[in-house]
Order: C-alpha cells, then sequence, then structure tokens
C-alpha cells in the first residue's frame, strides 16, 4: 500500500483532452449480460457454463452471485470466456453499421473488487479490464458511453437477475452501503477523467431501477445528493470546474493526494462525501498504478476538462412521495425513464390501446414539469403481453420511437440476445440487431418505417382522435 500512496502522490493533476457530453439526440442501446450477467438473455450459454433456470431466481444458480459461491474455483475463468466473446470488436462493427451513438453499459459494484467482502459476497473477478477493453473499442468507433450502475452494494430491488444476486433481503438502502456505492462513483469518476480508455463515457448513472416504493428506500434522497456531490467532490480534486458548485477551486500544481486530501476538507461537501474521498484514495492509487503499467497517459489541464453528466432514474419512477433527484443537481444532470409495457400496468393487452397509449406519452411533459428534463428512455424494447403480428411490430418499433425522441433520445434493451434452441424466438422483440435485421427498426435510427404512424392515434384537445 505504501508504494500505491507513493506512487500517487508523485502523479500531478494532468488529465485527458476535453470530453463532449451526450449527443444531441441520443440513439441508443444497452449492453446488458455482459458485465452483468441475466440469464435468461442467454439461456444457452448459461447452463453450458454451470448455471441453472429456476422459477424463482433465488434458489438456484441463477445470478453471479450463486455461480461465483458454487464455482469458486473456475468462475473468474468462466465469466473471462463471457465477457470477452459476449460484447467484443465485431459487436462494435455491428453497432456502428446500424447507426448506433451512445451505449448504456450495466456495471456491478464488484467491479470494484476493493468494495468486495469476500468472506459473505461472492463474484468473478477481472471485470473492469474487460471494461477497459470495450471502452477503447467503442472510443475507436466514436460511440457515446453512459455507465450505469446497475447491480449495487447490498442489492437495491427483490428477486432480480439484473442486480447480480437475486434475494429478497434487500440491503442496499443502508449507510453502510450507500458508502460502498459512492465509493464506486468515486472511483469511476476518476477512471473516467484519468484513463485513456474512458474519454468517451459521458455519464454516470447512479442507480438502476431502484424500489418504486419511496417509503421502502429510506435515506435515498440523501444518497441522490451525496451522489452528485461525491462526483464534482472527485472532479474538484482534478480540476476539473463546475461552475455551478460555490468553491474556490484548487491549485493547479497539486498532486493526487492533495487533491482528494483538499477536497476532503472543503465544507461545501458533506461529511460523508468527504469520507468517501478519503476511503477511496488507496483503491484510485492501485488502479492508477496498473494504467500506468498499462502504458496509459495523461495531458491537458483539468480546468478544460469537462464535468461528468450525473444521471437518475426519473423522479416519476417511484411513489409515496419520492425525493426529486433535481434537488440535487449540480452541473450537467439527466434522467432516465425505463418503459415496458410487457410487464402490465401501462395500457390494455390489445394493438390499439397499445398504440394509443404510447402515441399520447406524456412523460417527458410530466417530468419536465418537476424539473427532470433532459429524459431519455435508457431502456424499452418490443416485447408484449400479447402475440404480436409483424404489422404490429414495425408500427410498435416506430410508435416508441416517435414518442421517445421527443425527448433526449433512447437507448433499446438489449443489443443482442442470445439465438439459440433453448432462447426460442427471444431475440425478435428483446434484440436490437435482430430488430433491425427483420426490419422493425430502421438502420437509421432516426427514421421511422411510417412517420405517420401516430396520426390515426393520437387524441384531439377535445378527447377524440386524428
Amino acid at each position: 500500500m505504501h508504494s500505491f500512496l507513493l506512487y500517487i502522490a508523485t502523479v500531478s493533476l494532468t488529465l485527458l483532452g476535453v470530453r463532449a457530453g451526450l449527443p444531441d439526440k441520443i440513439y441508443g442501446v444497452n449492453l446488458g449480460s455482459w458485465l452483468v450477467l441475466e440469464a435468461w438473455m442467454l439461456p444457452a450459454e448459461w447452463a453450458a457454463m454451470g448455471g441453472q433456470t429456476c422459477n424463482d431466481c433465488s434458489t438456484c444458480i441463477a445470478s453471479e452471485f450463486a455461480f461465483a459461491k458454487a464455482f469458486p474455483t473456475t468462475v473468474d475463468a468462466k465469466f473471462k470466456q463471457h465477457w470477452s466473446t459476449w460484447f467484443n470488436q465485431a459487436d462494435v462493427d455491428a453497432l456502428v453499421n446500424v447507426g448506433i451513438n451512445t451505449v448504456r453499459i450495466p456495471l456491478g459494484y464488484w467491479l470494484v473488487e476493493d468494495l468486495v467482502d469476500r468472506t459473505t459476497e461472492f463474484y468473478p473477478r477481472g471485470g473492469l479490464d474487460q471494461l477497459r477493453r470495450g471502452l477503447k473499442q467503442l472510443k475507436a468507433a466514436g460511440i457515446k458511453v453512459i455507465l450505469d450502475h446497475h447491480a449495487l452494494p447490498g442489492v437495491q430491488t427483490a428477486g432480480q437477475m439484473f442486480t447480480g444476486r437475486c434475494t429478497n433481503d434487500v440491503q442496499f438502502y443502508t449507510p453502510y452501503n450507500y458508502h460502498r456505492a459512492l465509493m464506486w462513483t468515486a472511483v469511476m469518476t476518476t477512471m473516467s477523467h484519468l484513463d485513456p480508455d474512458f474519454s468517451t463515457v459521458a455519464a454516470i448513472e447512479a442507480v438502476n431501477e431502484p424500489i418504486m416504493d419511496a417509503t421502502q428506500t429510506p435515506g435515498y434522497g440523501d444518497f441522490q445528493k451525496n451522489f452528485v456531490q461525491t462526483v464534482r467532490a472527485t472532479e474538484f480534486a482534478l480540476g476539473i470546474v463546475t461552475p455551478e458548485l460555490k468553491a474556490t477551486p484548487l491549485p493547479a500544481s497539486l498532486n493526487m493526494t492533495e487533491g482528494f486530501n483538499k477536497a476532503a476538507s472543503t465544507p461545501e461537501f458533506s461529511t460523508e462525501v468527504q469520507s468517501v474521498l478519503r476511503d477511496s484514495i488507496p483503491i484510485v492509487a492501485r488502479l492508477l498504478l496498473s494504467i500506468a503499467i498499462d502504458g496509459g497517459a495523461r495531458s491537458s489541464s483539468g480546468a478544460n476538462r469537462e464535468p461528468l453528466i450525473t444521471n437518475f432514474m426519473d423522479i416519476n419512477w417511484q411513489h409515496n412521495s419520492p425525493s426529486n433527484p433535481a434537488d440535487a443537481k449540480i452541473g450537467p444532470q439527466g434522467y432516465d425513464n425505463h418503459l415496458y409495457y410487457s410487464f402490465g400496468g401501462v395500457a390494455d393487452a390489445n394493438e390499439n390501446a397499445y398504440l394509443t397509449s404510447v402515441c399520447n406519452l406524456n412523460r417527458i411533459e410530466a417530468d419536465a414539469e418537476l424539473n427532470n428534463s433532459p429524459l431519455w428512455f435508457g431502456e424499452w424494447g418490443l416485447p408484449t403481453q400479447f402475440a404480436a403480428s409483424e404489422d404490429f411490430l414495425h408500427k410498435w418499433a416506430d410508435a416508441q420511437k416517435f414518442s421517445y425522441s421527443k425527448g433526449a433520445g433512447w437507448l433499446f434493451w438489449n443489443f443482442k440476445v442470445e439465438i439459440s434452441d433453448a432462447a426460442g424466438d427471444l431475440a425478435r422483440q428483446w434484440s436490437y440487431l435482430e430488430g433491425v435485421k427483420r426490419g422493425y427498426l430502421n438502420k437509421d435510427p432516426a427514421k421511422l418505417n411510417d412517420p405517420h404512424v401516430c396520426d390515426p392515434y393520437i387524441i384531439a384537445n377535445n378527447g377524440t382522435k386524428a
């Protein structure tokens, strides 16, 4: 550890070149099941790896946690093989070919391995190297990136593969796990500004899909504020200026340790954020040392470096008097809405109801009234509660794109799913690349098959359809 800290104390606060933000209009996909594996999306591969399928995912080997616990000596090798084959250069080329300009990358907290309590928590190692590899490939393709904290320490939602551990014992909403999530944020912010492979990272999302009932997420509003402060405090330590932050910029001559320690004693940041910065220094030290060994370069001044976009699920994701993430805003911030009609509760299960609902969608306007703007739709797809015809899927893709593009844009879930006998026809409605192949989605994501798809369904002010 002393060698890490000695190294970090000699690194002056010089950074990568100027970062551009997200595109004016996001046309994107999620890289789901890459660094947070969801077995339902690749059933044949999961079975070949040694995983299992069950109705209740907490009762069998159906998550990364369960797999790592069951196969502690082979989990790292198995997942390295998965990571390298599920998303690689061929996939990047395919995304470029269909005009994708942004990806959202679901990540688990265990990517920062120092945060994992190996006595009680079981996850594969080596994911960060794979993230760096993928980011480098995306950078070369000119594709922007949202880093999505998809699976939080302690698990943020019960019974979901996407949390990395299927369990009903939800423990994220505690001081200990909030703290670990903020340390993850400090590390990802630092890497985004110092590691050349991260240079197209434009945003970091705080929490994917927290519990929807705000009465079950105690302390989440404070966490939102501390998340933004952690990003800004880390950038402050690196010499990056956020005009809305009312703190005197640090001298450019400071080294890394000095910058973090100065930020950790700056009164504009909460005591929790100050503690997070101090606790993150050894982790940052180790990671930056590994970058130096890999030949990572650092150039240009932090004063010319744009701050990251902080990102939250929008206020209307939750009910029962939720905190408003707009209250946490310091600097650039965006909001994320997820909309899956297939899970019910949005519209009656028929074609006319689906199209009438989505063509008259008011989520962008409703969020804007609560200062949750810009809004993008970070997850959506073509699944339905009924057997969808080919003709309907063309309309369904167009109508969703029509409405979601009125905001900051959209990111489809998912870029691909497994095509196998075990998966059946899953790709038809869940894979963007397959959707383009079948003609539901255009090769030019800005275009619709039918620009007038919503004309028959839009309800006028007098309550009648056109």
